[in-house]
């Protein structure tokens, strides 16, 4: 049974902070609908209203367009062990870039990563808890890919930059994401 809740418990923070991967969903007012998967220990519970993770660079950046867009955007974790839960944040998103007065400040919360671009931070209007009984249970080794971070080491921050101006700078949908403006 779905329960809503005002703000993020204690006991759903843990639950977030225990899950290697979540789910981030954006959408345009027109266009294409955007869910991508993230991992690398990226995410953090900032407040029980604020929450958001440390991007890093990627072949699009839908997320930032829509953002800049409507502000709209969901989170969600699912437990693939034992004890099934399915957990969604709806909010109000911004975009941190690295340019920003407020950089600094939040980027403290994350671990550095290579290939940072930005922090996505999300005002909480709800949460949604669900029982998870159709998701399945994964056993076994759970590790990160070195691959991300390896591609962002080769390249450097000049590299990094340029990659941005080549794919970064507008969604699939030609919606600005304004990555790069001071």
């Amino acid at each position: 049974m779905a329960k809503f809740y005002e703000t993020l418990t204690p006991a759903l923070q843990q639950f977030i902070a225990a899950q290697p991967i979540f789910f981030v969903a954006t959408a345009p007012q027109q266009g294409r609908i955007n869910l991508s998967p993230k991992g690398m220990d990226s995410f953090r519970c900032l407040d029980e209203r604020t929450a958001g993770y440390l991007d890093v660079t990627g072949s699009g950046n839908e997320t930032a367009a829509h953002l800049e867009q409507n502000g709209r955007i969901t989170f969600m974790f699912c437990s693939f062990s034992e004890k099934p839960l399915i957990l969604k944040l709806y909010g109000r998103g911004r975009v941190i870039r690295q340019q920003d007065d407020a950089w600094r400040e939040y980027h403290a919360c994350f671990p550095s990563q290579p290939g940072e671009r930005q922090i996505i931070l999300m005002e909480i209007g709800s949460v949604q808890t669900s029982c998870g009984y159709g998701v399945p249970v994964v056993e076994g080794v759970l590790r990160e890919r070195e691959t991300l971070k390896e591609w962002a080491g080769k390249k450097g921050e000049e590299g990094i930059r340029d990659y941005w101006v080549r794919n970064n700078l507008t969604s699939i949908d030609g919606l600005p994401t304004h990555l790069l403006n001071d």
